[in-house]
């Protein structure tokens, strides 16, 4: 590696971490101010507040890591540029090609740094926030498994397989301890629907008393039941795909295909999270013309602003590809591919118009 070459990568990482942490300051500043409205609910006080928001912070590092990069390389290169810096390197020898090549090279180290915050730190320490927030504003333990949710109710516990979003609960298992923590009665609840004041209806309902002499079974239809667990929780429990890792994506794909249940909106999230660390590359790659062929002495603020409007129109591309995959029942690897595709034809194009 040149020393030009070598200058150009620590220069682009360098301006792509100043402003990750630029945009990870501005969104975790948002996170908590919703966060402060909250204080006070169950036991969640403001030092919760404050690990809940530190907790998130690999999670919004993985995600901001294209924007931040492609912000990054506008300001970096674009100072270079107006600077006379890369008309001097291709006095020097170094082509066009040369120097995006090394835009390139900084972004295979991004990329492989975004990878490892998004496959290894940032799914554990979301799921170690959602656990911190649930325990400090709600008495119920809740725990995500690959078979579910677990919530504890007094002395019962329940594991909940099926969420709806309509807020029914479904494929219910319900496990009720004595005061001598001995299992006396597991049932099972085909659903259960929230009706309000606390009360659940539960439909097709199973029961099985256990006791040392013996054991009983028998079904009721439906039955009412009062519980201090609210829909608000279990939106809170909910599996989101997007905050998954890609082990845990195809675990949880498996687990619904063997339980016949859809799982397209997984697939997609699946592919975008596997798409996610490139996006980065096309990043840098849309920043290369805009800084190597735009014209010297443009200013920092007008870079800067070309950088947002570059992101926020893929962010909505990206968006409204896979919403229009979800309801039209498309192929998830393409939906999810596309929008990165349309991007960097269109970033190779007008790298190819570059003289």
């Amino acid at each position: 590696m040149s020393v030009l070459t070598r200058y150009i990568v620590i220069e682009i990482i360098k301006g792509a971490f100043m402003a990750l942490l630029l945009l990870w300051a501005l969104t975790s500043l948002f996170t908590l101010t919703d966060e402060l409205r909250d204080i006070g609910k169950g036991n969640y006080g403001l030092a919760d507040v404050f690990t809940y928001v530190g907790l998130l912070a690999p999670q919004y590092c993985y995600e901001l890591m294209p924007f931040a990069a492609l912000l990054g390389s506008l300001f970096v290169m674009g100072e270079m540029g107006n600077n006379r810096e890369l008309v001097a390197m291709r006095a020097a020898g170094i082509s066009v090609m040369g120097i995006i090549k090394a835009v390139l090279m900084a972004g295979f180290i991004l990329l492989l740094i975004s990878i490892l915050i998004g496959e290894f730190i940032a799914p554990a320490a979301r799921h170690d926030a959602k656990i911190l927030r649930n325990e400090a504003q709600h008495e119920h333990l809740v725990m995500r498994s690959l078979y579910g949710f677990w919530l504890r109710d007094g002395y019962k516990y329940f594991n909940i397989r099926q969420v709806e979003e309509n807020g029914e609960i479904a494929n219910v298992f319900v496990y009720e301890l004595d005061d001598d923590h001995h299992l006396r009665r597991v049932s099972h609840i085909d659903r259960a629907t929230y009706q309000s004041d606390n009360k659940w209806l539960m439909r097709g309902i199973k029961q099985s008393e256990i006791s040392l002499r013996q054991m009983r079974a028998n079904e009721i239809a439906q039955k009412e039941w009062r519980s201090s667990i609210d829909p608000g929780l279990l939106e809170i429990a909910v599996v989101n795909p997007d905050n998954l890792s890609i082990l845990d994506l195809m675990d949880y794909i498996k687990f619904l295909q063997g339980n016949n249940q859809k799982t397209q909106k997984f697939e997609l999230a699946l592919w975008k999270r596997i798409i996610n660390p490139l996006i980065t590359l096309v990043m840098l790659l849309v920043s290369a013309p805009f800084v190597i062929g735009i014209k010297k002495g443009v200013s920092v603020g007008a870079r800067m602003l070309l950088g947002v409007l570059i992101g926020l129109s893929f962010n909505i591309l990206d968006g409204v590809s896979g919403r229009v995959g979800l309801v039209y029942d498309l192929n998830p690897a393409i939906m999810a591919v596309l929008p990165s595709a349309l991007v960097l034809s269109a970033a190779l194009y007008a790298i190819s118009r570059i003289r």
